[in-house]
């Protein structure tokens, strides 16, 4: 119960903040004034479903890694700060539909979450590296969305794309429930990888692209105060 009154008092405060930030844009994480509600359908050849921009980078010795953990723009500078990530790139994954766009997802009428595919080399940082960041990055306690964000389209996740990556994802989800520092079970599901939609341009890169706003709804959804307090003894 103390929880959700937490939950509720942190969306409540997360609006007001967006809202004075962004303009009342009609959805949190509008852009600069730019409505969502307003986009046009994307073009189904825009984004192949099991493959990022380039495919034949992997041929080249890089490997490849999903996660889920709410909002996408916050996903992305964990992974981006690590030696040997070549890209971030943010999307949508877990969902029947077809090319989604971000109006149908934000807005729950899709089965898709929003996630982030990340190209790394495996010679410079492993994949048990990528997951501790992971780990570091959002609520695992927490299925029903993430911080302010609420609903199955903000929902966590490990989406991995070979038995190796399951075994360690597997292994690491354990540790993780033995030792700490999370009270609550460890909930955030591993799958295999589904189909990947790449996210809208002005999705891409935003934390580097609008620093202010990022910063103002890192802050203000609640994930940054979690997530110092949860590791501030690391």
């Amino acid at each position: 119960m103390f929880r959700n009154s937490i939950q509720v008092f942190a969306a409540l405060f997360f609006a007001l903040l967006v809202a004075f930030a962004v303009g009342c844009q009609p959805s949190e994480h509008a852009v600069n004034g730019q409505d969502p509600q307003s986009e046009q359908p994307r073009d189904t050849t825009s984004a192949d479903g099991s493959q990022l921009s380039n495919p034949d980078l992997e041929s080249e010795g890089l490997a490849r890694a999903t996660f889920a953990g709410g909002c996408f723009w916050c996903m992305e500078p964990p992974f981006d700060r690590l030696d040997g990530v070549v890209s971030t790139t943010s999307g949508y994954t877990d969902g029947p539909e077809q090319a989604p766009t971000y109006r149908e997802v934000s807005s729950g009428q899709t089965g898709h979450t929003e996630a982030i595919e990340v190209l790394y080399n495996p010679d410079i940082v492993s994949y048990e590296e990528l997951l501790d960041a992971f780990w570091r990055a959002h609520d695992p306690t927490d299925l029903g969305g993430q911080f302010a964000d609420r609903g199955s389209q903000y929902r966590p996740g490990i989406y991995t794309h070979n038995e190796l990556q399951r075994e360690q994802a597997e292994t690491s989800k354990a540790e993780l429930e033995a030792n700490g520092p999370f009270e609550e079970p460890i909930v955030t599901p591993i799958k295999p990888a589904q189909p990947f939609w790449i996210a809208e341009e002005y999705h891409q890169d935003y934390y580097q692209k609008n620093p202010g706003p990022y910063q103002r709804y890192y802050e203000g959804s609640g994930r940054k105060g979690f997530l110092e307090r949860t590791w501030a003894d690391e």
